[in-house]
């Protein structure tokens, strides 16, 4: 008797144990009644009846994936592959309509995304597909809230998370970039040029307006001291002629030293005999009379038109500079 009660108690225990079953987290069960739908149950222990309640399936509550690549063709018919990522979740009040209205929702997922993915490509070219992609991302979530919602089906995000032309495109697009790039770049270049030579330009124009005013106030500063030099030799004894002889000859050795001291300066043929420097003091004094001698002359002849005739006006005598000035001291010598 004990050897048929021990068989039927183990029977009993599994038949009992089979009745138990756990449904983890954000899962649910499907049970059904000899075929028919009984129940859901959510995560924990559950009981069913052994041999009569099965476990039809289990339907996942948390948020997933899919994944979908579409390849379409531009407006500007370039065709180009879009990588469609697509999250959705199950709502946990139909999971009824999810696990029985549905054969299979990721390939109902993707007939969607293909189906709004082609109908929005084609109306953009290229360059407005990377604009706008978030656009094509907003159109994909909308249809397929608007289709799936009825199942169950809750579409949380959509993203468009590549874009991948032809390779022979991309290449193209690279070279229009790489050029683009060498026009700004030749452009800041040329402009840094311009500047540059705006800039030597100026450089150039300041040192020689420099170079002019020290070489005007240099001629000046000789002047003055020629003017002191003749005023020096004066005080001494020594008269404007004689000054004059001497000054004119100091200069002329003085041209001579300079030429000579030159190493990297051209030749020049110069009379450097001693009796230069007077020849050339003989011919500025002979000049200097003859000026003078025409200026008396023309004094005379005014000074005889007056007496003639007291009302014509006299011309004005030319000013006498300081170089046809004469000394008291010195017949037909000036200064």
């Amino acid at each position: 008797m004990s050897f048929i009660l021990y068989p039927l108690l183990i029977f009993g225990l599994f038949i009992l144990l089979s009745g138990l079953f756990t449904v983890k987290q954000q899962t649910a069960a499907i049970i059904e009644r000899f075929g028919k739908f009984q129940s859901i149950r959510n995560s924990g222990l559950q009981l069913k009846i052994p041999l009569i309640d099965r476990i039809a399936g289990r339907i996942n509550l948390r948020i997933q994936q899919l994944d979908v690549i579409v390849e379409t063709k531009t407006k500007d018919d370039v065709f180009v592959r879009l990588k469609i990522s697509v999250q959705f979740q199950v709502l946990s009040l139909k999971v009824y309509d999810a696990f029985y209205k549905l054969q299979n929702p990721h390939d109902q997922i993707t007939s969607y995304v293909f189906d709004v993915v082609r109908a929005e490509v084609p109306k953009m070219k290229l360059d407005d597909v990377f604009e706008r992609k978030d656009d094509i991302a907003i159109a994909v979530k909308s249809e397929l809230n608007e289709a799936m919602s009825e199942y169950g089906y809750d579409i949380i995000k959509t993203l468009v998370t590549d874009i991948d032309p032809d390779i022979q495109v991309k290449a193209a697009m690279n070279r229009i970039n790489a050029s683009e790039r060498e026009k700004v770049a030749a452009e800041y270049e040329a402009e840094a040029e311009r500047i540059k030579i705006v800039a030597k330009a100026r450089a150039e124009a300041e040192s020689k307006r420099l170079q002019g005013q020290g070489i005007a106030d240099q001629r000046r500063e000789i002047a003055r001291g020629l003017e002191e030099s003749v005023e020096v030799l004066n005080n001494v004894g020594i008269n404007s002629q004689e000054a004059s002889a001497l000054i004119v000859v100091t200069q002329h050795y003085d041209t001579l030293q300079a030429i000579g001291a030159d190493t990297n300066s051209n030749l020049i043929l110069l009379p450097n005999a001693p009796e230069a420097g007077s020849n050339m003091l003989n011919n500025m004094i002979a000049s200097f009379v003859a000026s003078n001698q025409i200026g008396e002359e023309m004094k005379k002849q005014n000074e005889k038109k007056l007496k003639d005739n007291p009302t014509a006006t006299p011309k004005i005598r030319p000013q006498e500079s300081s170089e046809t000035r004469y000394d008291e001291d010195e017949e037909d010598a000036p200064i």
